[in-house]
């Protein structure tokens, strides 16, 4: 039989559910209060680092005027022209007279579900060396240039190479550049993903 609880009683009762009560509190309010000042100190770490990225709007349009900018491919006659017509007025620039160049359409390949081809333009010519080091230095500036796939130089071995200095070199040349390839399936491509991903 439950009997009724005099006022000591009640208050022992109270007393003991409070101290209960304060006992959960505190464990789990200082755990709470320290994954908080976790969270604030690393939000202030990840703000000072974003300080030190960010910069200020003429370092960032300098940095941007470094980087190269390349043009959207065109289908093949159309970019074949630009590309070769920039390649030989850079080769120009630099002093150098080549042969014409000689286009090689490349494998097909599929970037963003939109089908391209490599196309591949191969210069011989004859130069100084200082020449072809300035026309390799701003090959960068020609927006349909996607990279050197091949370079050959060949030189006269017999004469030392103090007399060498000034002498021409045979340089074999490979340049390639991206060509929209306008009757490709979708069956006969081969896609293109990031790094890591599984292409079949």
């Amino acid at each position: 039989m439950a009997r009724k609880l005099n006022e000591r009683e009640r208050r022992l009762l109270l007393v003991g559910a409070a101290a209960a009560v304060a006992i959960l509190v505190f464990a789990y309010g200082t755990k709470g209060l320290d994954r908080w000042s976790k969270s604030r100190d690393s939000l202030a770490a990840a703000k000072r680092k974003l300080g030190e990225v960010e910069t200020d709007k003429a370092r960032l349009a300098g940095l941007f005027a470094l980087v190269p900018v390349f043009e959207k491919p065109e289908p093949e006659e159309k970019q074949k022209s630009l590309f070769r017509e920039k390649l030989y007025e850079q080769l120009k620039k630099a002093g150098i007279n080549p042969e014409p160049p000689q286009p090689i359409l490349g494998k097909k390949m599929s970037v963003g579900g939109t089908p391209y081809r490599v196309l591949k333009v191969k210069c011989k010519a004859k130069c100084k060396l200082d020449q072809l080091l300035d026309f390799l230095a701003n090959l960068k500036e020609n927006p349909y240039c996607v990279g050197v796939e091949e370079l050959q130089i060949r030189c006269d071995t017999k004469e030392p190479p103090e007399k060498r200095k000034d002498k021409e070199v045979e340089v074999d040349l490979v340049v390639s550049t991206f060509v929209r390839d306008s009757v490709a399936k979708p069956t006969a491509t081969k896609q293109v993903g990031h790094a890591g991903q599984n292409n079949p």
